[in-house]
């Protein structure tokens, strides 16, 4: 697919796939054209041309709450919770595609993230940044995602937190098939299947993602040189 913002190109004849059961990741600098991917990959954003088939069906003209009901849900950077509303407000709103809230995954997000059953009557704005980053994954998984695609998850967040977070998206992939986009190589080397480089809107190198951590392509990826 090619995609951009009014006359400003970004991506350009993109082409990867994530099959079932995998967790894949999406590297490279910034710039490189990755949220712009998920962006078009949600509905938030048309392609220019291209295609895209989710769960063996054309997807390319659905909108966003649609894509959401048939499974492929979107934790964005910067969390984008809803600041004024309760946390296990912010849960249900999840849920509002399926008709509503299910005890058992608001039980399931707990167990989870405990922390929110802690903080299930405060207002989500005033969590930690922590905090608030595993309330948008548990809003996620309260759609019951077939693809769960996450945007620079670490973004922002203590060591300690991130170790926990990256620990939930290891148990995660026995449930879901995940498109994670992350900055942090070393991070991604030891949870992904397999993780595709971005270079100027394109796909330029597609590894193991046990070879992440020690290749030179992935560093050359970041500096922007040697892949063309």
């Amino acid at each position: 697919m090619s995609a951009g913002y009014g006359q400003v190109p970004v991506l350009s004849d993109l082409s990867f796939d994530v099959r079932a059961g995998e967790c894949v990741a999406l590297l490279g600098s910034n710039g490189a054209g990755k949220t712009t991917t998920l962006s078009v990959l949600s509905g938030l954003l048309r392609p220019t041309a291209g295609t895209i088939r989710f769960d063996g069906a054309d997807i390319l003209r659905e909108p966003p709450y649609r894509l959401v009901t048939r499974g492929l849900v979107q934790v964005p950077e910067g969390r984008r919770i809803f600041p004024d509303l309760l946390v296990r407000e912010n849960l249900a709103v999840g849920a509002h595609g399926r008709g509503g809230a299910d005890p058992a995954d608001i039980e399931r997000v707990y167990t989870l993230f405990p922390v929110l059953r802690q903080r299930a009557n405060q207002r989500g704005g005033t969590l930690s940044g922590g905090e608030q980053q595993m309330l948008a994954v548990g809003r996620a998984l309260m759609a019951r995602p077939k693809l769960l695609m996450l945007d620079e998850p670490s973004l922002g967040l203590a060591p300690m937190i991130v170790e926990q977070l990256f620990e939930t998206i290891r148990l995660l992939k026995a449930e879901v098939t995940i498109l994670l986009v992350e900055q942090n190589v070393h991070l991604v080397a030891g949870i992904v299947d397999r993780a595709y480089v971005l270079q100027k809107g394109r796909v330029v190198r597609e590894g193991r993602g046990a070879d992440l951590a020690q290749a030179d392509w992935v560093r050359e990826a970041y500096l922007g040189t040697g892949l063309d």
